[in-house]
């Protein structure tokens, strides 16, 4: 008998959207209705992911990290991620519940970093073997309020990337629209 394939579904927003918080709240609920569910956030979920993540969000001092460097570890991560866990999780039936995933890059590298698109496209592409969500939940919500909620979460100082100016982050949330009007058959903006 052939397993039916999971579901991957990603969760997308600006900073301090609450993007974990509904991941855990679906994943607790598909759990509790039966189905088997792996959480993963991005960059991250491997143990390359985490080694990359703590490298772009909290780099050493004296490391400076260029907008093309940025671009490629996020897609390190992200080819990593994609064959490591999330296909053989697919494959093997599980549903799979992403924090961030490829709209991020072509959000925040691709939009606010003015990254050209067919670029970020084809990175996004390379990276994941073509593979793209089921379903985008994206969370959206007022920069002000997405950032006041990031600073009350950290305790320590903010990432690298919510240090960045308040337009950037106003790119980074009319982005995610942007891309929830072009493809409104895969997101669902709460």
């Amino acid at each position: 008998m052939k397993i039916k394939r999971g579901l991957f579904i990603t969760f997308e927003g600006p900073e301090g959207s609450g993007k974990s918080t509904q991941l855990e709240l679906l994943a607790s609920a598909l759990e509790a209705a039966g189905s088997s569910v792996l959480r993963l956030r991005e960059p991250g979920g491997t143990n390359l992911g985490e080694i990359l993540r703590e490298l772009i969000k909290h780099p050493a001092e004296t490391v400076k990290i260029c907008d093309t460097a940025e671009i490629l570890l996020f897609e390190a991560s992200r080819a990593q991620i994609v064959r490591e866990r999330i296909l053989p999780a697919l494959e093997s039936g599980i549903t799979v519940l992403c924090d961030r995933y490829a709209d991020s890059t072509t959000v925040y590298q691709g939009l606010a970093r003015k990254i050209d698109a067919q670029s970020v496209a084809f990175l996004n592409h390379f990276a994941t073997n073509g593979l793209t969500p089921d379903l985008t939940v994206l969370i959206d919500i007022s920069v002000e309020s997405g950032l006041a909620r990031a600073n009350e979460r950290d305790s320590n100082t903010p990432d690298r990337l919510e240090q960045e100016s308040r337009a950037f982050h106003e790119s980074v949330r009319q982005g995610f629209l942007q891309l929830a009007q072009q493809s409104p058959e895969r997101f669902l903006v709460l």
